[in-house]
């Protein structure tokens, strides 16, 4: 049951992803300096591949919160949606902040995707421990 648990916490952070992402996409590919084409969206399309290791990757960000819940006893909404969102705020996040600083990207940039780093183990946190 706890498989499931994971992996439904992932597709609410993945849908979470496609609507803030959605809503943002015009400064983070600013952000980025991405190129485009003609009719503004990103040269070249999108690789589906991606998309796919993004859901893996956030499988497993889900499978180890998950673990790291259960080891500490959080099982309250609230206590998923904060320790969700100090996991995306205080230990992804500022990885996202070194490794942008380092390739000289927007500091926005690390705005956009810490943001949504913190939103989105917020969001996996919650179901957590709802389910």
């Amino acid at each position: 049951m706890e498989l499931i648990n994971i992996i439904v916490a992932t597709v609410a952070a993945f849908a979470l992803g496609a609507v803030y992402y959605g809503r943002l996409a015009e400064p983070w590919m600013a952000a980025v300096g991405l190129p485009r084409g003609a009719d503004g969206r990103p040269q070249g399309g999108m690789n589906p591949a991606l998309l796919a290791l993004g859901f893996v990757m956030q499988l497993l960000v889900a499978g180890m919160m998950s673990h790291i819940f259960r080891q500490s006893g959080i099982v309250t909404a609230g206590a998923g949606l904060v320790g969700g969102a100090g996991v995306g705020l205080f230990l992804i996040s500022p990885w996202i902040v070194l490794n942008n600083a380092y390739a000289m990207r927007p500091f926005r940039l690390s705005l956009i995707d810490g943001g949504y780093a913190t939103l989105a183990c917020a969001v996996i946190g919650l179901v957590l421990a709802l389910f």
